[in-house]
């Protein structure tokens, strides 16, 4: 990227007049100078089965062009047009919940031979005709992809393949699986039963993960074809997003983010988070943290909300503060869903930047503040480099199977992460996301690891030796429980880390008014209960940080720390609230000597840095509050970006409510 990207997602064809003119005019007074379409208009496009009309996009690349506003184009395949369904009624994916039914959009199976078909054809079409205009800079991939819960006979077909291809005989499958229980071992290919009614976490958490590969194939073929056509100094991407809370929560479930990046230029991402006084930073910094983490570079926030719900229109100053704060994680691109608000059916109070009367209001005119900064101080703020010491590692195998085996309290995996990682936020403590097949372990001196429930050996063994080597390691429950194939180890638990950690275990119980006691809570009266799982551990070389405090569990740890070789490995044996999961998280961090400046400020007050492309220390301090709050600047000294005024070391300087500063060193 030469400049930051400050743009809007544009429908003409949803347009109630033709105002196109009249956008563009606003749109240049608010900086926007990139706009993305074309990806939710299949209909539009090919209105009967091989008819295509493409003039819509010609008019906005033709007015875009001539406005100096650059266009990325997306395919338009997560929504089909009605023609398709009724000549081909089996593009509906069919899930668990039965066959699909028309109406909403991603109902297809990414598999269906048909679907394919039509896919690739209106994918050529259309970017065959837009990838020479001058306007276009880069290509969106389908839209939010995901395998949409695709399971009907022809997916279970190609899994019998996957399964055959992958374990090679029906005697490793059922052994692997352990089908003999309940007389589901199968003893013939063809006797391969549906997985849809399995009762085997094993075998039904391997479908899981094949459905996942083929929404990564999926987005890899379409990569393939537009790479067919792309034009030197254009980019492919595509807009990943997250488990949905009504929010952008966690670790996306049905598509693995690091296998399906691959293909693409540069990673791009949907962030949409709560607002108002609800506003707090980490899902923006949990999107960013994530999809920087995919290549290791700058990315692309694709959508991002401007007014989007009534809870979430944002208060004056918020959305600068949102805006900057994609930055702050490495993004090069903030973009909103969408330019307009829509008249008509599912998203009509999803607003955009301009509310239904299309006039300038305050959310549109806080917007032309950020499109005037983002251009005057593209050169500062481009292309942030971050080199965090801390990761946190995160895996779809054990998302996956707790899913099969949920929390007693029906917590999930992501619950665990959000737990752990919102600690580290709020204490200022920037980190990547790794997987547990990362080769990368010794750049990090502390790793994170919530919930590994379900992975291989080898992976376990990659981090007892980087314990010995020196690294201090985080883990919480269930971590190491499962291979794989969530075929729980028969040796002492934690499994393979259980000599790293120092401690084992044989029992776990459901808490009931179990609190924790020793030196760790000290002082933290009505903090520390114990929450949704707690393993009765036994230390060995261990340390105790915690014990339960109840009459019958209290001789057993629930926190440890053990020094093995050169390193620590910590681990949490419950739930514990929020305070405790920070108390445990400061030591930590503290024991891998990363403790600063920064780590002395706290949540609402958050600080976040990196260099940018002339080397320069850029150092971001957010307010996510609406009180004024101050502190002492500790870092050398340098100028405020957005005001333009010297600051000194040891200055003490101001945050408005939901403000922000930006130094450069």
């Amino acid at each position: 990227m030469k400049e930051l990207l400050y743009g809007v997602a544009y429908y003409d064809e949803y347009m109630p007049y033709d105002r196109l003119d009249e956008d563009i005019r606003m749109m240049k007074e608010a900086g926007i100078n990139v706009v993305r379409i074309a990806e939710s208009t299949w209909s539009t496009h090919e209105p009967q089965n091989g008819v295509f009309d493409f003039s819509s996009v010609d008019r906005v690349l033709n007015a875009m062009h001539e406005a100096g506003i650059r266009v990325i184009v997306g395919t338009p395949t997560y929504a089909v047009p009605t023609w398709m369904a009724k000549e081909h009624p089996d593009v509906l994916a069919v899930t668990a919940r039965g066959p699909g039914k028309y109406g909403a959009r991603q109902i297809m199976d990414i598999a269906n031979p048909a679907y394919l078909f039509y896919a690739e054809r209106i994918i050529r079409k259309l970017i065959g005709r837009v990838c020479g205009h001058p306007a276009v800079i880069g290509y969106q991939t389908d839209n939010e992809t995901k395998h949409y819960d695709t399971a009907g006979p022809n997916v279970q077909l190609l899994f019998v393949k996957y399964m055959r291809d992958t374990y090679g005989s029906l005697d490793e499958v059922n052994r692997l699986f352990g089908l003999d229980y309940w007389s589901n071992r199968i003893n013939a290919w063809e006797d391969f039963p549906s997985v849809v009614g399995t009762i085997n976490g094993s075998l039904g958490a391997e479908f899981a993960k094949f459905q996942r590969k083929l929404a990564a194939d999926f987005l890899a073929w379409q990569a393939a074809i537009v790479n067919e056509y792309k034009r030197p100094g254009q980019f492919v991407t595509q807009n990943f997003d997250f488990e949905w809370r009504g929010y952008s929560y966690g670790v996306q479930p049905a598509i693995d983010h690091f296998a399906a990046s691959e293909p693409f230029d540069v990673a791009g991402v949907d962030i949409y988070h709560p607002s108002q006084d609800e506003l707090t930073g980490i899902e923006i910094a949990f999107g960013g943290d994530m999809t920087r983490s995919l290549k290791g570079r700058g990315y692309l926030v694709l959508e991002t909300q401007a007014q989007a719900f009534p809870h979430w229109t944002p208060y004056p100053g918020q959305l600068r503060l949102q805006a900057f704060s994609h930055l702050a994680s490495g993004a090069n691109m903030v973009a909103y869903w969408h330019w307009h608000s829509i008249h008509n059916s599912f998203e009509t109070y999803w607003k955009g930047l301009l509310s239904h009367d299309f006039k300038p209001n305050p959310v549109y005119n806080e917007a032309k503040t950020i499109g005037a900064d983002f251009a005057r101080l593209s050169g500062d703020l481009l292309n942030l480099k971050k080199s965090n010491l801390v990761a946190v590692m995160v895996s779809n195998e054990a998302l996956t199977a707790m899913e099969w085996f949920k929390l007693p309290d029906g917590r999930t995996y992501n619950d665990v992460v959000r737990a752990l990682y919102d600690e580290l936020f709020k204490m200022n403590v920037e980190c990547d996301f790794i997987q547990p097949s990362s080769d990368r372990l010794n750049a990090y001196k502390l790793i994170v690891v919530p919930a590994l429930y379900a992975v291989a050996d080898d992976c376990l063994e990659r981090l007892n030796d980087y314990v010995r080597g020196g690294g201090h390691v985080v883990y919480s429950f269930k971590s190491g429980f499962a291979d794989e194939r969530i075929k729980v180890r028969a040796s002492e638990q934690p499994g393979i880390i259980h000599e790293a950690c120092g401690m084992t275990y044989s029992m776990f119980v459901t808490p009931n008014r179990v609190g924790l006691k020793g030196e760790l809570v000290a002082g933290m009266d009505g903090e520390t209960r114990a929450e949704s799982w707690m393993e009765l551990i036994t230390p060995t070389t261990a340390e105790a940080l915690a014990y339960y405090d109840h009459p019958h569990w209290g001789e057993y740890a629930a926190v440890t720390r053990n020094r093995y070789g050169s390193g620590t490995a910590t681990y949490i044996g419950c739930m514990p609230g929020a305070a405790v999961v920070s108390r445990i998280l400061e030591g930590a961090v503290r024991e891998a000597g990363l403790g600063g400046a920064d780590q002395e400020l706290a949540f609402p007050v958050i600080a976040r840095s990196g260099t940018n492309a002339e080397g320069r220390k850029i150092r971001y301090y957010f307010n996510y509050s609406g009180d004024e709050a101050t502190f002492v600047y500790p870092h050398g000294a340098g100028i405020e970006l957005l005001g333009g005024a010297a600051v000194a070391s040891g200055q003490r300087l101001e945050l408005a409510p939901w403000g922000v500063l930006i130094i450069k060193e």
